[in-house]
C-alpha cells in the first residue's frame, strides 16, 4: 500500500452551522465517495479524520453529538477513524504513524475547509516527505470575513488562492474526474 485517501472534518458539525448554506461544495459526500471508491479498490488506505473541541459548547463538543461523520460516509471496520484538536490532521493524532506503518507514501486531499483544514494538512504532509494531491472539488469551503475589516472573501476566490499557494510547492492540484477517470 503507497497511497492514502485523508478524508477530513466531513462531519455534521460543519452541516449545523449557520453558513452551512454559502458551502462551496454541497454534495461533498458524493464526491468523496468517488475517492472512496477509488482507494478501497486500489487496496489503498482510507483515513477518516474529525475534528473535536472537548468542552467548548459549540458545534465541535463531542458531548452535542455532531461529531460524526455526515450521513452517507461509512468507514470499513479495518480504515482508521481519527480525532484531532488542530487545524491539521497531523499535530494531534497519530496520523504520521499510521501512514508510515502501513508503507503510504502518497497522500490524496480531501475534505472541509478547503483553506484551513486540508490545506495546512497538505503543507505538514508535504514537509513530512509524503507526495500530495490536493483534490479540490472534494474539499468544501464557506465566505470568509477578514477578522478586522469584515470584507469577504467568496468560495471561489478562497478555492483559487488555495490552490495557488499549494500548487507546484506542496502539491498538485487534482480533481475526481481525472483521478477516478470518468
Amino acid at each position: 500500500m503507497k497511497r492514502a485517501l485523508i478524508v477530513i472534518d466531513v462531519q455534521e458539525s460543519f452541516r449545523q452551522r449557520a453558513n452551512w448554506a454559502e458551502t462551496s461544495n454541497p454534495g461533498i459526500v458524493g464526491k468523496v465517495n468517488q475517492l472512496v471508491d477509488l482507494s478501497r479498490d486500489a487496496g489503498d488506505l482510507v483515513v477518516w479524520v474529525l475534528h473535536s473541541e472537548p468542552g467548548s459548547g459549540d458545534v465541535f463538543d463531542p458531548a452535542l453529538g455532531h461529531v460524526r461523520l455526515i450521513d452517507g460516509l461509512k468507514p470499513l471496520d479495518d480504515e482508521p477513524v481519527l480525532t484531532k484538536t488542530s487545524h491539521n490532521a497531523f499535530t494531534t493524532t497519530n496520523l504520521q504513524q499510521t501512514l508510515t506503518t502501513h508503507g503510504v507514501r502518497e497522500l490524496l486531499i480531501s475534505g472541509i475547509r478547503t483553506e484551513q483544514c486540508c490545506e495546512t494538512t497538505t503543507r505538514v504532509g508535504s514537509d513530512l516527505g509524503f507526495d500530495m494531491t490536493f483534490v479540490t472539488d472534494a474539499t468544501a469551503t464557506t465566505p470568509l470575513p477578514h477578522w478586522r475589516t469584515g470584507k469577504v472573501l467568496g468560495v471561489e476566490e478562497i478555492i483559487e488562492r488555495t490552490e495557488y499557494v499549494l500548487a507546484g510547492r506542496f502539491a498538485r492540484i487534482s480533481d475526481v474526474a481525472t483521478l477516478t477517470g470518468s
